[in-house]
């Protein structure tokens, strides 16, 4: 069997590795960016499920080392308040913890454990439709604007901006580390993380349209209500670009006899599970095809979680 996969982000790179490790097909990746990993995007978290398939397919040492455990989240009103906490996992001790680290670095991991097991990434090359593959098994792992998504599902139209958009960056500033904590303020939810270095990794979630001005100074004074908001954008040393957070319809068809969606293409999220959701599509349709079902059974690895709450990219990061 031969398998393309359009796309080397989190889900193309995990789907490859996983149908090459479950069926020992011939598997390639074909990916338009010249350096999907490295310096792209922000960060994100790992919840259980992404844990677990990363697991399956022996990766979760390697993902674990690139970045570190969040075992806990509090949730902070504007003024200081706090509101709740939770675990972020079982427990300290469990290996199912949430982990955060840069995008970058879980792709690179990803993708050096599909090349390591055979399978083959071509970079800078875009394909623009999936008729123009020599493959028995297409896997559309293009994101949110899919184009693979367009031919199976013409009818549904672009992706929508969902009123919401995240400018990351990181701070020197001292705060607990290890707990993800999230501070619900009027212009939209603040997010910060105290890494194991001593710094800070912060996300602003903000609603409403892009002004022209995205600078640090607007974001503090836009969350002038929220001291620790402010006292952590004040200490920040790096600000990224503002990133733009879409909506998608209902995806109604995202498989035929030989393509099939995963990840952002079938099913954007913007409540943090994207990478995980993303992960889990790829072991499950792996092992779809591994258990024999062929292409058609391929409709049990897509996962059809097509909705109005989606996003662009974790929430978390960018």
């Amino acid at each position: 069997m031969k398998v393309t996969v359009i796309g080397g982000g989190v889900a193309g790179a995990t789907t490859a590795l996983a149908v090459r490790r479950a069926t020992g097909a011939e598997v390639s990746v074909v990916e338009a960016h010249a350096e999907p990993g490295g310096e792209v995007g922000s960060y994100l978290s790992l919840a259980a499920n992404g844990l677990r398939g990363l697991e399956a397919l022996g990766c979760l040492d390697a993902v674990r080392a690139a970045g570190f455990d969040v075992p806990l989240q509090r949730m902070w009103g504007a003024r200081g308040r706090l509101l709740g906490e939770v675990a972020r996992g079982r427990r300290a001790a469990d290996s199912m913890v949430s982990v955060t680290l840069m995008r970058g670095a879980l792709v690179e991991a990803l993708r050096r454990a599909a090349i390591d097991a055979g399978v083959r990434v071509e970079t800078g090359r875009r394909v623009a439709s999936p008729s123009d593959v020599d493959a028995d098994v297409v896997v559309g792992a293009d994101g949110i604007w899919s184009g693979t998504r367009a031919v199976l599902d013409p009818g549904l139209g672009q992706p929508r901006y969902a009123g919401l958009y995240s400018v990351s960056g990181f701070s020197a500033v001292p705060v607990e580390p290890g707990v993800f904590n999230m501070t619900f303020a009027a212009p939209g939810s603040f997010i910060h993380i105290g890494a194991p270095d001593g710094r800070v990794w912060w996300t602003a979630q903000v609603s409403g349209g892009v002004a022209g001005d995205v600078s640090l100074d607007r974001l503090v004074d836009l969350y002038r209500g929220s001291g620790e908001v402010v006292r952590i954008l004040d200490a920040a040393t790096e600000v990224g670009r503002p990133v733009l957070h879409h909506s998608l319809g209902e995806v109604a068809r995202w498989h035929d006899d030989r393509v099939v969606l995963v990840g952002d293409a079938a099913h954007p999220v913007g409540s943090g599970q994207g990478a995980s959701m993303a992960i889990e599509d790829g072991v499950v349709l792996a092992r779809c095809l591994a258990a024999g079902a062929g292409r058609e059974g391929a409709e049990g690895g897509g996962g059809q979680r097509g909705g109005e709450d989606g996003g662009a990219g974790e929430a978390e990061g960018q």
